[in-house]
Protein backbone atom coordinates (compact mmCIF):
# COMPACT_ATOMS: atom_id res chain seq x y z
CA UNK A 1 0.00 0.00 0.00
CA UNK A 2 1.25 3.54 -0.89
CA UNK A 3 2.09 5.76 1.77
CA UNK A 4 -0.81 7.56 3.06
CA UNK A 5 -0.76 10.93 4.60
CA UNK A 6 -3.60 11.28 6.82
CA UNK A 7 -2.87 14.80 8.06
CA UNK A 8 -2.67 16.06 4.96
CA UNK A 9 -6.16 14.24 3.74
CA UNK A 10 -7.50 15.32 7.37
CA UNK A 11 -6.18 19.31 6.11
CA UNK A 12 -8.01 18.62 2.80
CA UNK A 13 -11.12 17.25 4.07
CA UNK A 14 -11.61 20.30 6.61
CA UNK A 15 -10.94 22.78 3.69
CA UNK A 16 -14.03 21.08 1.60
CA UNK A 17 -16.39 20.94 4.42
CA UNK A 18 -15.83 24.45 4.97
CA UNK A 19 -15.87 25.12 1.92
CA UNK A 20 -19.96 23.26 1.60
CA UNK A 21 -20.76 24.66 4.88
CA UNK A 22 -19.87 28.41 3.64
CA UNK A 23 -21.90 27.19 0.42
CA UNK A 24 -24.91 26.03 2.48
CA UNK A 25 -24.74 29.41 5.04
CA UNK A 26 -23.54 27.68 7.73
CA UNK A 27 -20.99 28.08 10.16
CA UNK A 28 -17.90 25.34 9.91
CA UNK A 29 -18.33 24.64 13.87
CA UNK A 30 -21.73 23.63 12.84
CA UNK A 31 -20.32 20.35 11.47
CA UNK A 32 -18.61 17.91 13.48
CA UNK A 33 -16.27 14.98 12.02
CA UNK A 34 -15.66 11.63 13.50
CA UNK A 35 -13.02 9.58 12.08
CA UNK A 36 -14.19 6.30 11.44
CA UNK A 37 -11.39 4.28 12.65
CA UNK A 38 -12.65 0.57 11.95
CA UNK A 39 -10.07 -1.76 10.31
CA UNK A 40 -7.38 0.79 10.18
CA UNK A 41 -4.09 0.28 11.68
CA UNK A 42 -2.74 2.03 14.62
CA UNK A 43 0.23 3.96 12.49
CA UNK A 44 -2.59 5.69 10.82
CA UNK A 45 -5.38 6.62 13.92
CA UNK A 46 -2.35 7.91 15.35
CA UNK A 47 -1.51 10.02 13.06
CA UNK A 48 -5.14 11.42 12.79
CA UNK A 49 -4.98 12.12 16.46
CA UNK A 50 -1.38 14.03 15.95
CA UNK A 51 -3.09 15.49 13.60
CA UNK A 52 -6.25 16.92 15.93
CA UNK A 53 -8.63 14.63 15.06
CA UNK A 54 -10.19 13.60 18.51
CA UNK A 55 -13.56 12.30 17.35
CA UNK A 56 -12.99 8.64 16.62
CA UNK A 57 -15.70 6.31 15.48
CA UNK A 58 -15.48 1.85 15.51
CA UNK A 59 -18.38 -0.06 14.45
CA UNK A 60 -17.89 -3.13 16.21
CA UNK A 61 -17.68 -3.30 19.94
CA UNK A 62 -14.77 -5.58 20.33
CA UNK A 63 -12.79 -3.90 17.89
CA UNK A 64 -13.72 -0.16 19.67
CA UNK A 65 -12.86 -1.51 23.53
CA UNK A 66 -9.85 -3.21 22.09
CA UNK A 67 -8.69 0.08 19.99
CA UNK A 68 -9.59 2.30 23.29
CA UNK A 69 -7.14 0.43 25.44
CA UNK A 70 -4.59 -0.30 22.10
CA UNK A 71 -4.57 3.54 21.48
CA UNK A 72 -4.18 4.94 24.56
CA UNK A 73 -0.81 2.88 25.12
CA UNK A 74 0.21 3.65 21.63
CA UNK A 75 -0.39 7.71 21.22
CA UNK A 76 -0.24 9.90 24.69
CA UNK A 77 -2.26 12.59 22.66
CA UNK A 78 -5.64 9.71 22.66
CA UNK A 79 -6.06 10.37 25.92
CA UNK A 80 -8.49 13.03 25.26
CA UNK A 81 -10.13 11.24 21.95
CA UNK A 82 -13.77 11.19 22.32
CA UNK A 83 -15.03 7.81 21.15
CA UNK A 84 -18.51 7.14 19.20
CA UNK A 85 -20.14 3.67 18.26
CA UNK A 86 -21.36 3.80 14.91
CA UNK A 87 -22.15 0.34 14.07
CA UNK A 88 -24.65 -2.38 15.11
CA UNK A 89 -25.14 -2.86 18.33
CA UNK A 90 -26.94 -5.90 19.91
CA UNK A 91 -29.10 -5.82 23.12
CA UNK A 92 -26.85 -8.16 24.92
CA UNK A 93 -23.97 -6.27 24.42
CA UNK A 94 -25.63 -2.94 25.72
CA UNK A 95 -23.62 -3.44 29.26
CA UNK A 96 -20.45 -3.50 27.83
CA UNK A 97 -21.06 -0.03 25.86
CA UNK A 98 -22.96 2.16 28.12
CA UNK A 99 -20.43 4.14 29.49
CA UNK A 100 -17.64 3.75 27.35
CA UNK A 101 -18.73 6.55 24.08
CA UNK A 102 -18.92 9.70 23.74
CA UNK A 103 -22.09 9.16 21.36
CA UNK A 104 -23.73 6.31 20.87
CA UNK A 105 -25.04 6.60 16.99
CA UNK A 106 -27.45 3.43 16.46
CA UNK A 107 -29.80 2.90 18.81
CA UNK A 108 -32.08 0.79 16.79
CA UNK A 109 -35.00 -0.18 19.58
CA UNK A 110 -36.54 0.65 22.32
CA UNK A 111 -35.33 -2.96 24.10
CA UNK A 112 -31.51 -1.19 23.54
CA UNK A 113 -32.23 1.81 24.95
CA UNK A 114 -33.61 0.06 27.55
CA UNK A 115 -30.91 -2.05 28.25
CA UNK A 116 -28.49 0.89 27.79
CA UNK A 117 -30.06 3.00 30.22
CA UNK A 118 -30.03 0.16 33.37
CA UNK A 119 -26.01 -0.25 32.57
CA UNK A 120 -26.05 3.94 32.04
CA UNK A 121 -27.69 4.14 35.87
CA UNK A 122 -25.62 1.28 37.37
CA UNK A 123 -22.39 3.40 36.70
CA UNK A 124 -23.49 6.41 37.52
CA UNK A 125 -23.52 8.16 34.07
CA UNK A 126 -25.82 9.68 31.75
CA UNK A 127 -25.14 8.21 28.16
CA UNK A 128 -25.97 10.50 24.95
CA UNK A 129 -27.12 8.39 21.83
CA UNK A 130 -28.94 8.60 18.54
CA UNK A 131 -31.61 7.06 17.01
CA UNK A 132 -30.90 5.35 14.19
CA UNK A 133 -33.85 5.97 11.19
CA UNK A 134 -34.03 3.78 8.14
CA UNK A 135 -34.92 6.37 5.95
CA UNK A 136 -34.93 4.52 3.02
CA UNK A 137 -36.38 1.14 3.77
CA UNK A 138 -33.66 -1.40 2.99
CA UNK A 139 -34.39 -4.16 4.20
CA UNK A 140 -30.41 -4.98 4.70
CA UNK A 141 -30.37 -2.06 7.12
CA UNK A 142 -31.06 -1.58 10.40
CA UNK A 143 -32.92 1.31 12.17
CA UNK A 144 -36.30 2.06 13.13
CA UNK A 145 -38.80 2.13 10.64
CA UNK A 146 -40.71 5.68 10.22
CA UNK A 147 -43.85 4.62 11.60
CA UNK A 148 -42.50 3.40 14.97
CA UNK A 149 -39.72 6.18 15.47
CA UNK A 150 -42.16 8.41 17.61
CA UNK A 151 -42.96 5.66 20.17
CA UNK A 152 -39.07 4.86 20.45
CA UNK A 153 -38.18 8.27 20.55
CA UNK A 154 -40.99 9.15 23.31
CA UNK A 155 -40.03 5.88 25.27
CA UNK A 156 -35.97 6.86 24.53
CA UNK A 157 -35.91 10.16 25.82
CA UNK A 158 -38.21 9.23 29.10
CA UNK A 159 -35.10 7.08 29.95
CA UNK A 160 -33.52 8.95 33.05
CA UNK A 161 -29.90 7.51 32.28
CA UNK A 162 -29.96 8.27 28.38
CA UNK A 163 -29.77 11.41 26.62
CA UNK A 164 -31.71 11.37 23.31
CA UNK A 165 -29.85 13.92 21.16
CA UNK A 166 -31.11 13.54 17.24
CA UNK A 167 -30.65 10.77 15.15
CA UNK A 168 -28.79 8.50 12.43
CA UNK A 169 -29.13 7.51 9.05
CA UNK A 170 -27.02 5.95 6.03
CA UNK A 171 -28.75 6.89 2.42
CA UNK A 172 -28.64 4.31 -0.22
CA UNK A 173 -25.32 3.14 -1.47
CA UNK A 174 -24.96 4.67 -5.44
CA UNK A 175 -27.51 7.23 -5.34
CA UNK A 176 -27.59 10.26 -7.56
CA UNK A 177 -27.05 13.67 -5.69
CA UNK A 178 -31.17 14.31 -5.79
CA UNK A 179 -32.01 10.91 -3.82
CA UNK A 180 -29.18 11.69 -1.81
CA UNK A 181 -30.53 15.13 -1.08
CA UNK A 182 -34.10 13.61 -0.45
CA UNK A 183 -32.82 11.09 1.81
CA UNK A 184 -31.13 13.69 4.40
CA UNK A 185 -33.84 16.06 4.03
CA UNK A 186 -36.10 13.68 5.47
CA UNK A 187 -34.14 12.56 8.39
CA UNK A 188 -33.74 16.22 9.24
CA UNK A 189 -37.76 16.42 8.96
CA UNK A 190 -38.32 13.60 11.10
CA UNK A 191 -35.98 15.20 13.72
CA UNK A 192 -37.55 18.87 13.77
CA UNK A 193 -41.12 16.61 13.88
CA UNK A 194 -39.70 15.23 16.90
CA UNK A 195 -38.32 18.72 18.40
CA UNK A 196 -41.68 19.54 18.28
CA UNK A 197 -43.10 16.50 19.68
CA UNK A 198 -41.23 16.37 22.58
CA UNK A 199 -40.80 19.73 23.18
CA UNK A 200 -37.28 19.40 23.52
CA UNK A 201 -33.75 20.07 21.30
CA UNK A 202 -32.53 17.05 19.70
CA UNK A 203 -29.48 19.13 18.00
CA UNK A 204 -27.67 16.09 16.85
CA UNK A 205 -28.13 14.88 12.51
CA UNK A 206 -25.48 11.99 12.61
CA UNK A 207 -25.63 11.57 8.12
CA UNK A 208 -22.84 11.53 5.49
CA UNK A 209 -20.13 9.94 4.46
CA UNK A 210 -17.24 9.38 2.54
CA UNK A 211 -18.87 9.33 -0.83
CA UNK A 212 -21.71 11.49 0.11
CA UNK A 213 -20.64 14.31 3.07
CA UNK A 214 -21.39 17.06 0.40
CA UNK A 215 -25.41 16.56 0.32
CA UNK A 216 -25.62 15.86 3.85
CA UNK A 217 -24.01 19.28 4.91
CA UNK A 218 -26.36 21.09 2.38
CA UNK A 219 -29.34 19.05 4.68
CA UNK A 220 -28.40 20.16 7.80
CA UNK A 221 -25.69 17.42 9.20
CA UNK A 222 -24.31 18.23 12.22
CA UNK A 223 -21.90 15.15 12.45
CA UNK A 224 -19.81 13.73 9.62
CA UNK A 225 -18.73 9.64 9.73
CA UNK A 226 -15.70 9.49 7.54
CA UNK A 227 -13.21 7.02 6.69
CA UNK A 228 -11.81 6.47 3.41
CA UNK A 229 -11.26 9.89 2.74
CA UNK A 230 -9.08 10.64 5.62
CA UNK A 231 -7.13 7.37 6.14
CA UNK A 232 -7.20 5.56 2.65
CA UNK A 233 -8.24 1.78 2.35
CA UNK A 234 -8.80 -0.16 5.41
CA UNK A 235 -7.10 -2.83 6.10
CA UNK A 236 -8.15 -6.91 6.09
Amino acid sequence: MASIDVAANLTALRERIAAVCAQSGRPEDDVRLVAISKRIDLDRVAAAVRAGQLDLGENRLPDAVDRQDELRGYEPAAADVRWHFVGHLQRNKANKAAGRFELIHGVHSAELGQRLDRRAGELGVVQPVLLQVNVTAEPQKDGLDEAELAAVAEEVAALPNLELRGLMCMARFGDPEAGLRRTFARLRTLRDQLTDRLGRPLPELSMGMSGDYEAAIAEGATILRIGTAIFGPRTG
